[in-house]
Parts: structure tokens; C-alpha cells; sequence
């Protein structure tokens, strides 16, 4: 069972999806093309993207 914060959590990275890589974009050629761009945000995210929790540095430096 999902609880309201576990729900916030998702929406806040689908909005950070849509704004930094979908926002003013045009439609993708493919589901490939697609498929690579939100693994290449999602890498982006997770591994070099400062963080505010962590003071502002990025999750491989912290």
C-alpha cells in the first residue's frame, strides 16, 4: 500500500521529467528515440544533477 508522501514523491520527479526534458520539446520520431532520452534524464538525475538534500553536490560526489 502507497501512502500520500510515496504519491508526492512521484509526481515531483514526473514534473521535473516534463520540465527538463519534454517542456517545449518536439514529439519524439520514435519510441526508441524517446525510450533513450528519459534513460539518459533518469542517469542524468541519479548520478551527476546537484541535489539540495545533499548540500548541492551531485549523488557520485556525495
Amino acid at each position: 500500500m502507497g501512502s500520500s508522501a510515496e504519491n508526492a514523491l512521484a509526481e515531483s520527479v514526473n514534473a521535473a521529467l516534463k520540465r527538463e526534458l519534454l517542456e517545449g520539446a518536439a514529439a519524439f520520431p520514435d519510441q526508441a528515440t524517446a525510450y533513450r532520452a528519459v534513460y539518459w534524464w533518469a542517469n542524468r538525475c541519479n548520478t551527476r544533477r546537484r541535489h539540495s538534500a545533499i548540500g548541492q553536490m551531485t549523488p557520485n560526489t556525495y
